[in-house]
């Protein structure tokens, strides 16, 4: 949709999030003028069986019955094996044995794919190892390999911010056109599709996830009859204000001190970074630039400009007043999302939306019966970088942090055509259609990233009311086609200039730069160091690559 239509639409109230969803659940008709579709037209040859098939894995263990468990993931790859089947013969890969190096985080990610490619093991023949990483040693260990050129792995997961290291590097293998066909590409949603997973004409990403964050809150905290009897905040000017106001209130569901916003202050290997990027994108993302990292032209970071050090600020000025959780400076974002959000503690958090799943579906979770969901709070003004001058209008700027989870096979595996096909087949299963559709409905890590995703009956079907559904896949499909969204850039060294910026953070946060100001310069002239390392006229030409200039 044009942004002009979009934005109009929306003021003049005509752009109802329920209204797009219903469609959905029908004739996609309603979807496709939201810029999400049904799937329904892709593969007709699926449509019957394979909508047995997503009802009934979507009753394993269905929800409400606790979290999953490997024997539930081992049945739902084993009954999602059927597009393998088609190109592969059973046991053609007796003698490979191939090593997949990806996340542990929360008992998901590798332990998932553990269960789901055990069946896939059986029938193929072939054999996994696993190398399983902690979210914060996850980015160094990739980017030693990245430096080093030292890749002990055929498969990685990987997110495409890396692409511009590993594909730019030549380190993968470029997908064989049978794997398009099976993982059925044409179903992705718009943002992920090329040049996401691509370099140099050549597609390499099985997509696993769709990343953005959006924002999580209690409604037993706001609206009538709440705890505060005020509206959900809307504007980070907003959740700043009624998260100082909370102070000193009971939370109503556990009982314990009540809290606002849920900030991590604790880096998380540079995927803490993210969390300062949503208060910074609505900021700093001008609609009428698509840059908000660095100038395009110079590649001089904007990371010390008025929108961020206001970002800090805000952050800053929360810990001042003594309104976040104890220890907070210790809190990374798996601490936010799932020992304190989802346990009780905090009623606003920003992150990535498969909080949504596990609300409803996870042991963990106390929070299911209250919780709603949005896009990122928007700001009540916006910097304009190219003007240096604020301006005092609303902006929106969703974050679509990370562009998602993908499965990457390692040009190593090339020499060897039976290993590589292998790779390839193993990738293709974890990124499936139908298994992805499991993935997204229950705690997994992951979060809906195919238009096919998007029909809110099956979900109803499987255990989810309506209303938690609209909200939750909702504000999925807001991020997804906002015409202002903030999109982080493919090129060298991305997470080498998160790193610092969250070493930096942590210092500034613990007093240790006397202002907000300060603490952003300090991440500025790191950022400029990298760059210079890496190559200035090389990351000018891939940035603006990357924002389409």
């Amino acid at each position: 949709m044009r942004p002009e239509i979009y934005n109009y639409m929306k003021r003049a109230g005509k752009l109802k999030r329920r209204d797009v969803l219903k469609g959905l659940g029908a004739t996609g008709t309603m979807a496709a003028f939201a810029g999400v579709s049904t799937g329904a037209s892709v593969r007709p040859a699926w449509a019957g069986s394979h909508a047995n098939l997503r009802a009934e894995i979507l009753k394993i263990p269905g929800v409400g019955a606790g979290s999953p468990t490997d024997a539930d993931w081992q049945k739902v790859g084993e009954m999602c094996l059927g597009p393998i089947k088609e190109v592969v013969s059973e046991g053609e890969f007796a003698g490979v044995e191939l090593t997949f190096m990806g996340l542990n985080n929360q008992n998901l990610h590798n332990f998932l794919f553990r269960g789901f490619l055990k069946p896939w093991e059986a029938y193929t023949g072939a054999k996994i190892n696993w190398i399983d990483l902690a979210q914060a040693d996850y980015n160094a260990r990739l980017q030693q390999s990245i430096a080093t050129g030292t890749v002990d792995f055929d498969i990685i997961e990987m997110g495409a911010p890396f692409e511009g290291d590993v594909l730019g590097r030549g380190m993968a293998s470029a997908m064989p056109d049978w794997v398009k066909e099976v993982i059925d590409m044409d179903d992705y949603v718009g943002y992920l599709k090329a040049p996401v997973g691509t370099w140099d004409g050549q597609t390499y990403r099985v997509s696993i996830d769709g990343d953005c964050h959006t924002f999580a809150y209690r409604s037993d905290y706001f609206g009538d009859g709440s705890l505060t009897g005020k509206p959900v905040p809307q504007t980070w000017q907003e959740i700043n204000a009624i998260t100082k106001e909370l102070k000193g209130m009971t939370d109503p569901l556990t009982g314990l001190e009540a809290h606002g916003y849920l900030d991590p202050l604790k880096g998380w290997g540079g995927f803490g970074f993210y969390f300062l990027e949503n208060r910074a994108a609505a900021y700093a993302k001008h609609p009428s630039d698509p840059a908000w990292l660095f100038d395009p032209d110079t590649m001089k970071p904007r990371v010390n400009n008025p929108a961020w050090v206001q970002a800090i600020q805000d952050v800053l000025d929360l810990i001042e007043a003594d309104v976040y959780p104890a220890d907070q400076i210790n809190a990374d974002p798996g601490t936010t999302a799932f020992q304190q959000f989802l346990a009780g503690t905090g009623s606003m958090l920003m992150w990535w939306g498969d909080v949504g799943s596990n609300a409803r579906t996870s042991d963990t979770s106390v929070v299911g019966d209250v919780v709603g969901f949005g896009i990122n709070p928007a700001s009540d003004r916006v910097y304009n970088a190219a003007a240096g001058a604020w301006e005092e209008t609303r902006n929106e700027a969703p974050n679509m942090a990370y562009i998602g989870w993908g499965v990457y096979v390692m040009a190593t595996v090339d020499s060897d055509s039976k290993k590589q096909k292998a790779a390839w087949s193993a990738a293709a299963h974890l990124g499936g259609r139908d298994l992805s559709l499991w993935a997204s409905a229950y705690p997994s890590g992951f979060q809906p990233y195919r238009n096919s995703h998007f029909q809110y009956d099956e979900w109803e079907e499987a255990g989810y009311d309506r209303a938690f559904i609209e909200d939750y896949l909702g504000s999925n499909a807001d991020s997804y086609n906002h015409p202002n969204a903030a999109i982080e850039p493919r090129i060298p060294g991305i997470f080498q200039y998160y790193s610092v910026a969250e070493d930096e953070l942590a210092k500034g946060f613990a007093g240790q730069y006397g202002s907000a100001q300060e603490t952003a310069d300090a991440i500025a002239a790191a950022w400029e160091n990298i760059t210079d390392q890496i190559g200035r006229e090389q990351q000018i030409a891939l940035y603006k690559a990357s924002l389409g200039m």
